[in-house]
């Protein structure tokens, strides 16, 4: 597990009215790191934020801690 998986975990858990649904995958890809987010439908809401602003939060604080380890990485919030 990468620092920036870590962190993305974290602020999603704490913003998330239902915690236990959060769901974090870390997939490798052409020297990126992906890192998908999962929640509830209701939570994604909460995670994303007016006008995308939290959203923008999540990705600046998991491309500062990717580039601690060396990694160019890229956050997907994912709706299933």
């Amino acid at each position: 597990m990468s620092r920036a998986r870590d962190v993305v975990e974290v602020v999603a858990r704490a913003l998330a009215s239902q915690p236990d649904e959060v769901d974090v995958i870390e997939v490798p890809r052409r020297g990126t790191t992906i890192i998908e987010l999962t929640m509830a439908p209701g939570d994604l809401g909460r995670v994303i934020g007016r006008q995308g602003r939290t959203a923008s939060a999540v990705r600046t604080l998991a491309t500062a801690a990717g580039e601690l380890d060396g990694e160019r990485v890229t956050v997907d919030f994912r709706d299933d």
